[in-house]
C-alpha cells in the first residue's frame, strides 16, 4: 500500500511539474505555416521585467522550392520595408495562467497584416499554439510553433 501511494504521489509530482514548467514561453520557437505544414522561421520570444513578452525572428527557414522575402514591403510603420531577418512579430504578450497568454499582436510578415493574438501552450510546454485574429477570435487562423531545443 505505502509504494502504491509513493507511486502515486510521485506521479502527481511529476504531473505538476510538466504543468509549471509549461508555463514560460521564453525560448527558441520553430513556426510552422498553418497553409504549407513547412517551418517558416526561428522566433526567439523574449520576456521583459514587466513579464511583458515579444518575439523577433532570428531564422528563416525557406521550404523547398520557395524564395523567401527579405523585406516586410506591405508592412505599416515602422515596419515597412524592415528585414524579416530580425523582425519583431511577437509584441505585448502577457501570461494571463499557466498556459494562456493575451493581450499582444502578431505581425505576419508576408502579408504586413497585424493582428490580435492570444497563446496556449501544450501541457508539456513544447508547443504552441499562436492564434491570430482580427475582432472577434473566431474570425482568424492559428499556427503551431514547436519549441526548439
Amino acid at each position: 500500500m505505502k509504494k502504491m501511494k509513493l507511486a502515486l504521489l510521485t506521479g502527481l509530482m511529476l504531473s505538476a511539474s510538466s504543468i509549471f514548467a509549461a508555463d514560460d514561453i521564453a525560448g527558441t520557437w520553430r513556426s510552422i505555416d498553418d497553409k504549407t505544414g513547412f517551418s517558416k522561421a526561428l522566433i526567439e520570444i523574449k520576456k521583459d521585467g514587466k513579464g511583458v513578452y515579444t518575439g523577433k525572428i532570428i531564422k528563416i527557414l525557406p521550404r523547398p522550392g520557395y524564395t523567401p522575402k527579405t523585406h516586410c514591403q506591405d508592412c505599416p510603420a515602422p515596419y515597412k520595408n524592415a528585414p524579416i531577418l530580425g523582425l519583431t512579430v511577437l509584441d505585448g504578450m502577457k501570461q494571463k495562467n499557466a498556459t494562456e497568454y493575451e493581450g499582444g499582436t502578431i505581425l505576419d510578415p508576408l502579408t504586413g497584416k497585424v493582428y490580435k493574438s492570444k497563446i496556449k501552450v501544450s501541457s508539456n510546454g513544447n508547443r504552441l499554439r499562436m492564434r491570430g485574429y482580427v475582432g472577434v477570435e473566431v474570425f482568424g487562423r492559428s499556427q503551431t510553433w514547436i519549441r526548439n531545443k
